[in-house]
Order: C-alpha cells, then structure tokens, then sequence
C-alpha cells in the first residue's frame, strides 16, 4: 500500500464569487508516484468513498486509473460526481470513468 499526501502548492482558478482553489496531491499507483490535481471538496469526498468501501485512497485511485478515458485528474471528479449522484450511495460500485 502506499501513501499519498496533499503537497501545499494550490492555485487558485475561477473569477467573481466562487473560487476553487486546485492543490496537486502525490499518490502511488502501481508503485509509481505520480501527482493529481483536485480541490479539497473532490479530495473529501475520494477519502470519504474509499473509507466507505474499506479499501486505501491508493487502492481506489488505481481503480478509477484503471478504467479511465481521460486525464486522472478528471476521472477522479467524475468518479466522486457519479458517486454523489448515485441514489444508492454507499454501495460498492466499479469505477464509472
């Protein structure tokens, strides 16, 4: 299992009232190291799931990575949003990227 840390680099993006700020996060996947980018309220929600599914953050990144058509960063945001969205929340379901 490895580990994964939220790094302080944030930049912020959007204009007027709502601002989402973008912190790069380094994750293992299949034992490399690599670093996605994703606002707090995504990351809270991917610990959240993966608590959910007693699986680790890694463990569930590597899922999605797995399954993914897009940018990792991407399929993590539609991962959490089809997540939300599901009515029957809570269950484990596969990846939906």
């Amino acid at each position: 299992m490895g580990s994964s840390r939220g790094d302080d680099k944030a930049v912020p993006i959007g204009t007027g009232k709502v601002t989402a700020v973008l912190k790069k996060r380094s994750v293992t996947i299949a034992g490399h190291r690599t670093s996605i980018s994703l606002e707090d309220e995504f990351w809270s929600e991917l610990v959240r799931i993966a608590a959910e599914r007693q699986m680790s953050l890694n463990g569930l990144i590597s899922k999605i990575d797995e399954s993914r058509s897009t940018n990792l960063s991407s399929a993590i945001r539609l991962h959490v949003l089809a997540d939300v969205k599901n009515p029957a929340r809570g269950k484990a379901a596969e990846p939906a990227c």
